[in-house]
């Protein structure tokens, strides 16, 4: 187990809202994330994010793995 595993889309869009994230809609099952100054960013609504996709997510929005880490607790 990763230290990125278990997460899921609904989990990840509540760590986001916490740095700013406004959920703009929902197209399909990705949840669309909007943000004044930074990248728009697209969450598939899935039980578990596959790491490689939450860590380029978390890298979109300037942030770094650890402090995301650190957001979620």
């Amino acid at each position: 187990m990763g230290i990125l595993s278990n997460i899921s889309g609904n989990d990840a869009v509540r760590i986001f809202q916490k740095i700013g994230y406004k959920l703009d809609h929902q197209t399909g099952s990705h949840m669309i994330l909007y943000h004044e100054s930074k990248p728009t960013l697209s969450i598939p609504n899935h039980k578990e994010l596959a790491p490689g996709l939450l860590r380029g997510l978390i890298r979109k929005s300037g942030l770094t793995v650890k402090e995301f880490l650190k957001t979620k607790y």
